[in-house]
């Protein structure tokens, strides 16, 4: 490992001989891969806020359309201009930038680099009792070229035009035609830097998987066998080989999108296209629906991308304040390896609009089903383990605690939009809508605070405010359903997804249009609940309570044999051996409820997983 030995600034004298390195490489160009989590993490959660702050303009429209948004009118108009925001006032063509762009912030680069990337390299390779990722330089470029994707969607907002109009997913042949002809720049418009975008995006996630399954098959301390590894390493093992193989699809169906804009190609471009009453002059050929085979062959194996790592979380956390082993270990082992196989295969259920004979169709739906199965054995595993058990109430199990129902209805609402019968009513419906935020926004949210309350005394030495913990809990879960459980009513009473006016406009809406307001009130109010979280997240790490120890939940993994902050390179003073499972809480006959993995002796009282599986 280049550079690890480098002196520790908090730890000073513990590790290392080399100078210090200037502040350049320490926090901007760093090879550790703390450093390298809490850039991600910190650019994860801005960019979370970005894009939160335009779903709260697209509830005003949503609520009140054609009305100029309060407050911010005069601001509005000056950063996009009269022509998208005249007075104030959102145009169609405004909420689709702030839809599209609202969805691809969201997903790509916010909740999966900050659940994946961001607790990934922070914890994994200390959990593994590793003194770093594998390839630190790659590890640097990864978050480098995430980096320049999180720009580029950023500036899109900027160019001529405004940003991407064709939704998360840029469906042709309308993405292929979308922010072109006079007035759009060739490259600088929203649509191709959309593209751009996501192309650095998909670039950086791809080196971080190959990082990320190496240091796990290669850096594991000795005694670490694979039916030791905490459930958190084993969710973000399945979750980088997910990766690795949906991103490719997508990376090259964006340079071919690129292509179809930039170079005259035609792989998503039909025959016959008919613009503005006029022939569009293209090549023809292309396959509009080969755009959204290879879109949701990453699209729906994303969702798991997401949920994988809060399963890995809450295990942790669940397993640390019951005092208790899991129920079953090796049942959520080899769920969430069943996950990540059915996730690879059921990617055509999004498109039984398309006209998919009945045999495929019976094919995604049937898989589609089975994939319910070791989800739900997962959380039954999770429910068990409370049984007999002597459970902390704390900030990160409140957050974990409220994971369970929220996955449960994201996961139950899920399972119409599977069958075919069903979709065909619901699809493009605002069901499908609140059932795919209950994966994405609760179930994915309350999980990555849960991880950010119960790890931050390990990254800062300081524990988070209690009081302010619980202000944020409370009104973050009663608004969270404010906002999305009402979508399921709208959706089965056949409201649209993409109306701008929020059905206004159609009569059969009318007995559902008041439930724009509860959703949007809820949004804001559920903006306020994280003020409390911000004040917490950067006032602790200066004025919080100091840990009052090295492991001050009493924890059984390997993170916590580290100093509290970990050592700035190398992490541990001395490389840890593993002597035994990872959560063995209430051994009959110990002296204290928890035996850490890296501490020996006592092995005939401890109910250890043997050495090589």
């Amino acid at each position: 490992m280049d550079g690890h030995m480098t002196e520790n600034p908090v730890h000073p004298g513990q590790h290392g001989h080399e100078a210090a390195l200037p502040w350049w490489r320490q926090w901007v160009f760093s090879t550790d891969h703390k450093v390298i989590g809490i850039q991600y993490m910190i650019t994860s959660l801005l960019m979370g806020l970005f894009g939160f702050v335009l779903m709260i303009f697209m509830r005003w429209q949503l609520s009140y359309p054609g009305k100029p948004v309060p407050l911010f009118a005069q601001l509005l108009q000056q950063l996009v201009g009269v022509n998208m925001a005249p007075g104030g006032v959102m145009t169609p063509q405004l909420y689709n930038s702030f839809g599209a762009i609202h969805g691809t912030i969201m997903i790509f680069m916010a909740l999966v680099p900050a659940l994946f990337a961001g607790f990934g390299n922070y914890i994994v390779p200390l959990k593994l009792g590793a003194p770093d990722m594998a390839f630190p330089r790659l590890n640097m470029a990864s978050f480098w070229c995430f980096f320049v994707g999180v720009v580029i969607m950023v500036a899109s907002f900027f160019v001529p035009g405004g940003a991407a109009k064709s939704g998360w997913t840029s469906y042709p042949p309308l993405a292929n035609l979308a922010d072109s002809g006079p007035g759009f720049h060739p490259v600088l418009n929203g649509q191709t830097l959309w593209l751009l975008g996501m192309a650095f995006n998909i670039t950086g996630s791809l080196l971080g998987t190959v990082n990320m399954i190496t240091t796990i098959f290669q850096l594991r301390a000795p005694g670490l066998s694979w039916m030791r590894l905490p459930i958190f390493v084993w969710s973000e093992l399945v979750t980088a080989f997910l990766m690795l193989l949906a991103f490719p699809p997508l990376e090259s169906a964006a340079v071919m999108q690129l292509m179809d804009r930039l170079a005259g190609t035609s792989f998503f471009s039909p025959d016959g296209l008919i613009v503005g009453g006029q022939r569009v002059a293209v090549s023809g050929g292309g396959a509009p629906l080969l755009w959204q085979h290879l879109f949701w062959f990453l699209g729906h194996p994303e969702v798991y991308v997401q949920i994988l790592p809060t399963m890995g979380i809450i295990a942790e956390i669940w397993t640390n304040n019951t005092r208790r082993p899991l129920w079953s270990y090796r049942m959520i082992v080899y769920s969430e390896i069943a996950i990540g196989f059915l996730g690879m295969v059921v990617w055509a259920h999004h498109m039984y609009m398309t006209g998919m004979g009945q045999g495929v169709t019976t094919f995604f739906q049937i898989f589609t089903t089975l994939i319910s199965i070791p989800s739900v054995l997962i959380g039954t595993v999770f429910l068990l383990s409370l049984w007999g058990a002597s459970i902390r109430i704390n900030l990160p199990m409140l957050f974990a605690l409220s994971w369970l129902p929220l996955f449960a209805i994201g996961g139950l609402t899920g399972l119409p939009n599977g069958w075919s019968s069903s979709d065909l009513v619901l699809h493009d419906t605002y069901y499908v809508v609140g059932h795919f935020h209950y994966m994405m926004a609760p179930t994915s949210l309350m999980a990555l605070f849960s991880g950010i309350y119960y790890w931050y005394p390990k990254v800062t030495g300081r524990m988070m405010n209690e009081f302010l913990g619980k202000l944020h809990f409370w009104p973050t879960l009663l608004f969270f359903n404010g906002v999305f459980f009402p979508m399921l009513i709208q959706g089965m009473n056949g409201v649209h997804r993409r109306w701008y006016d929020g059905g206004a406009g159609w009569q059969y809406a009318q007995n559902v249009l008041w439930l724009n307001h509860v959703m949007s009130i809820s949004a804001w109010l559920l903006a306020l609940a994280q003020i409390p979280f911000i004040i917490n997240f950067f006032w602790s790490a200066k004025h919080g309570e100091k840990a009052k120890s090295e492991n001050p939940w009493q924890a059984t993994t390997l993170e916590w044999a580290t100093p509290t902050p970990p050592l700035a390179h190398g992490n541990f003073p001395v490389a840890p051996s593993v002597y035994r499972g990872p959560y063995e809480y209430s051994v009959p006959g110990a002296q204290r409820d928890f035996l850490p993995q890296w501490e020996p002796g006592a092995e005939e009282k401890v109910r250890s997983e043997p050495a090589h599986v």
